[in-house]
């Protein structure tokens, strides 16, 4: 590379670097609506209005008369089948990348195929 040009290629980091690795983004308790970040002091929010708050006392009570345990997680059958349909596709994702590294795709399509695999991942860790 010679003084004054820049790659136009960027790594699976310089676009994975904008994604906060640390500090996950808060959602709501109820909804899995994303809160907005507050500098304000106090206790973090944890619902984003008292609707939402409401459904989440009226679920942990709910739980209590039920006998499960307090840190059970309950899904609706259709919130079980979206996950089973998102883990689904992470599968075919992982599965498409071990075909592509099988058949001897070059290094940058492996970098954009993984890169695709890591943001389905992330997309994965809300359940809501």
């Amino acid at each position: 590379m010679t003084e004054g040009t820049e790659s136009c290629q960027a790594t699976s980091r310089d676009v994975l670097a904008g994604i906060p690795r640390n500090v996950a983004p808060r959602h709501c308790g109820w909804c899995g609506s994303r809160l907005e970040q507050s500098s304000a002091r106090g206790r973090r929010r944890r619902y984003c209005g008292q609707s939402c708050r409401q459904r989440a006392y009226e679920r942990r009570a709910a739980v209590q008369r039920s006998g499960l345990p307090e840190d059970a997680v309950v899904l609706s059958d259709t919130e079980l089948a979206a996950l089973q349909d998102r883990l689904f596709q992470l599968r075919c994702a992982a599965e498409d990348v071990v075909t592509a590294a099988d058949d001897g795709a070059g290094s940058d399509e492996l970098r954009r195929m993984a890169l695709e695999l890591a943001l389905t991942a992330r997309g994965l860790e809300r359940l809501r």
